[in-house]
């Protein structure tokens, strides 16, 4: 199984969310969109797992949320990885509270007891709207970032818990699966 963690989205919100970012979706740029039910936080990718060790991660996020409280994140603006002239991926930015940071720091703590290796990177909370196609040239992306700057967009999320999530791929994108929510206190 493919799995990871992350906070999942109201539909309301995500609806809000997937009218922002038309303006983009229309303009024709060679990205591969993700399905607005897809669009999430993830707080940890754990990659293909053994269906015999899924008990083991979900007693782990267990930990992981043990005295976490929900909260309130905001979520607002658009951006791209690594950079507007050749970008990989589109994403809509989260405020990266401290409840959130200590959250997905204590997911990672936990994740790296049972082996997965931590992630080399620093994280930059974030929700995934699409992925540049491999094929496409820095010239398809000329005027993103004045569309983007074109867009507004602010709501909040009230994270009330973490969900392990099954991602199984397909040609049409990746189809998700919710395998086990863990509360937050309120």
């Amino acid at each position: 199984m493919r799995l990871f963690i992350a906070i999942n989205l109201p539909p309301e919100l995500r609806r809000r969310l997937w009218e922002a970012a038309e303006p983009l979706r229309s303009a024709g740029y060679p990205v591969r969109w993700v399905a607005p039910d897809g669009i999430h936080l993830t707080l940890k990718f754990l990659g293909e797992v053994a269906p015999d060790r899924e008990p083991q991660v979900v007693a782990a996020i267990g930990v992981a949320v043990q005295g976490a409280r929900s909260f309130t994140l905001p979520v607002s603006g658009f951006g791209v990885f690594p950079s507007l002239s050749r970008p990989r991926v589109v994403w809509a930015g989260c405020e990266p509270v401290p409840a959130l940071e200590l959250l997905q720091h204590r997911v990672e703590q936990e994740m790296e007891r049972l082996g997965f290796p931590l992630e080399g990177r620093a994280f930059h909370p974030h929700l995934t709207l699409g992925r540049a196609q491999r094929e496409a040239r820095a010239g398809a992306f000329r005027d993103l970032g004045e569309r983007m700057d074109g867009l507004a967009f602010t709501g909040e999320l009230l994270v009330e818990s973490l969900d392990l999530m099954e991602s199984q791929l397909a040609r049409d994108g990746a189809r998700y699966t919710r395998r086990h929510a863990a509360r937050l206190a309120s």
